[in-house]
């Protein structure tokens, strides 16, 4: 069985459609994978299991990166085709099954609409896949087993970032004095480019000297590393952005942080997941008690460091 599966530009998209990857691996033991998905995602995709190939679609004047995705994926015969980009390209495939998610915006979480295009209720939650050389690294990065608090300051919007100063009050509110995370370390994640090292500076500055040390990983991690390093935090804490959700999707606690974006649509799931929401609307608006209060909502009273 071959099937071709047309995945999201955005990392955050693409993680909450590794769900429904999951279920059709679990459903046809015997089907082998195409995914086709933008740039960032690539890495989303890097550890699934059968896959052939990852077709990455690289943004052209005039549409025209469809007709590249075509040329390549045309010459084959596939068993089904799903598409969470609500093109046209299914139907001028030869396929026996074709999937399309339809496009524009509804009521619902994402996960929900991407489920939909197969019919498959409840929605299957999001994962994150990786390989024995991603926990390598991650181990040899954090070191023995032990609780960390984990922060994702940055976003791909402005308006999406929660205030560096108030970043730095949770963690120390948390990790010192009589905190659920007393003595942990902080762990900054971000990705690569110098707006995600910039957004995440003034809290890894203030963080330096923290009683249990800071380990500063912004651009340094492909994403089946980051996996595996959220993969172990005790509490992950973000801006809506697609590391909140690739959090989420590796099981870790996670609390994600929204303001002008809807989290009745993007909120993060994963089996100890949730988001707080700023009351007007604006990441500014969001109080350090707010958060404090949702983190220990996903926290045991105290965490032993």
């Amino acid at each position: 069985m071959r099937v071709l599966f047309v995945s999201s530009t955005r990392i955050g998209d693409a993680v909450l459609s590794t769900g429904l990857l999951d279920h059709l691996l679990r459903h046809h033991p015997e089907a082998r994978f195409t995914v086709a998905c933008g740039p960032v995602a690539e890495g989303v995709f890097a550890r699934m299991p059968r896959r052939d190939e990852t077709i990455v679609l690289r943004k052209r004047a005039l549409s025209l990166h469809w007709l590249d995705l075509w040329r390549r994926v045309a010459p084959h015969r596939w068993d089904l085709v799903v598409d969470l980009r609500g093109s046209g390209l299914a139907w001028t495939l030869r396929a026996r099954r074709r999937a399309v998610m339809r496009g524009g915006r509804r009521a619902g979480h994402r996960i929900g609409h991407i489920a939909e295009t197969l019919g498959v209720t409840p929605p299957p939650a999001p994962v994150a896949w990786t390989a024995p050389a991603d926990e390598a690294r991650a181990e040899a990065i954090l070191g023995a087993p032990r609780p960390f608090l984990a922060l994702g300051p940055t976003a791909n919007w402005s308006g999406k970032v929660w205030p560096a100063d108030r970043f730095v009050a949770l963690a120390r509110r948390l990790t010192e004095g009589a905190g659920s995370l007393r003595g942990a370390p902080v762990v900054l994640l971000g990705g690569p480019g110098s707006s995600e090292r910039e957004a995440a500076a003034p809290v890894a500055a203030a963080l330096a000297a923290t009683p249990g040390g800071l380990i500063d990983l912004v651009g340094q991690l492909s994403l089946p590393e980051a996996a595996a390093v959220l993969g172990r935090a005790a509490l992950f804490v973000g801006n809506d952005s697609g590391l909140m959700h690739l959090s989420a999707a590796t099981g870790a606690p996670t609390l994600g942080l929204f303001g002008p974006t809807p989290a009745s649509e993007y909120a993060p799931v994963g089996r100890a997941a949730r988001a707080v929401v700023a009351g007007d609307g604006s990441m500014a608006g969001l109080t350090v008690g707010e958060v404090i209060e949702a983190a220990q909502a996903l926290l045991p009273q105290r965490v032993a460091a």
